[in-house]
């Protein structure tokens, strides 16, 4: 007994990821299809001991099918989630298309997973942005225990996050830096990316914040609480995968640095490394491939009266997009749909 399931988008960065998370976290699949665009048609794709083609997303009839894990883009997204979800197949989106859609849920299933009934409203369920995901996860029981009044996050983020063309990008920049004559100029970045960070990520809004910025103080409220505010920093470093933050939190309420390490300890999604010495944090590098949110230097803030300050490090194309996707179909399988 199980669900038969859709991966949208199966060829990308995202999508691989969707399906290899799918096989070792064992959900119970009764049938898979891969979907790409037409382009990728019949491209072999890797689903746990078993090799699957790819088929084509334009044809596809998601009738019969109980689930779709979208990761394809907002443009298409826009064309073919309403298409699934007419036929009866939830689908679970990860591009921005319908994050701040008050009648979709945005979910974070150690955080809001109660909000999983509302996808009845339009048959879709939205991901959030990587960056969000992972702090959310640290902030939430936090929140529980003392209420977050103010957040300000500087965020490290990989070139993963921007797609293929961000890594290959990295990767040419960075050989073509000791290769006399083969620099490579930036075409995915604003800026070379090789040894070197860039303060944008997005597009710049009118109150000089970028969109990544913006996502992330919109999707924090609608994700734990509409109360808290946030400023956040977002910044693209040569990482290939892997986000970074640094998080500073304001609570209404005196939070001591021990208790708040225990309380991350206990918490669901989080595994805290946290010692007074050197190498005794996370880094991006240790993170690929986990499924972890890792928290590190937990210390107070003594410039405020409520204030704690640390670490946050996530595998962004795992709880920032495919294992989160996952972690929600799994809530929607366990409380809302009958296995066939």
């Amino acid at each position: 007994m199980g669900y038969r399931v859709v991966v949208a988008g199966a060829t990308g960065n995202v999508g691989r990821e969707m399906l290899n998370i799918l096989a070792e976290r064992a959900f119970p699949v009764i049938e898979i299809a891969a979907l790409a665009s037409r382009k990728s048609l019949g491209t072999e794709i890797s689903f746990g001991d078993q090799t699957v083609k790819t088929k084509d997303l334009d044809t596809f009839d998601f009738t019969g099918w109980d689930i779709a894990l979208f990761a394809v883009g907002s443009e298409a997204t826009k064309t073919y989630a309403p298409r699934a979800a007419a036929a009866g197949c939830v689908v679970i989106d990860n591009s921005s298309l319908y994050r701040y859609d008050p009648a979709i849920p945005l979910i974070v299933p150690e955080v809001n997973a109660d909000a999983i009934h509302g996808y009845k409203n339009r048959m879709i369920i939205a991901n959030p942005n990587c960056s969000t995901a992972q702090m959310v996860v640290a902030l939430k029981p936090l929140h529980d225990r003392a209420r977050i009044r103010r957040v300000v996050v500087t965020t490290f983020q990989s070139v993963s996050g921007a797609g293929k063309e961000g890594i290959d990008e990295l990767w040419d920049q960075t050989k073509g830096l000791y290769v006399p004559g083969q620099d490579v100029a930036p075409k995915k970045f604003q800026r070379q990316i090789a040894f070197n960070v860039i303060p944008q990520i997005g597009s710049f809004l009118d109150d000089g914040s970028t969109q990544e910025e913006w996502k992330m103080v919109a999707e924090t409220k609608k994700i734990l609480d509409k109360a808290i505010k946030v400023t956040a920093t977002c910044v693209r470093v040569p990482v290939f995968v892997g986000h970074s933050e640094a998080v500073n939190i304001e609570f209404e309420d005196f939070l001591d640095e021990h208790e708040a390490r225990d309380i991350l300890r206990e918490a669901p999604g989080v595994l805290v490394v946290d010692k007074r010495e050197p190498g005794g944090y996370i880094t991006p590098i240790e993170c690929v491939g986990e499924y972890a949110t890792y928290v590190s230097r937990i210390r107070q803030d003594s410039t405020i009266d409520n204030g704690i300050s640390l670490w946050c490090v996530s595998d962004n194309l795992r709880k920032g997009a495919a294992l989160n996707a996952v972690q929600i179909a799994e809530v929607l399988g366990n409380r809302c749909l009958r296995k066939a």
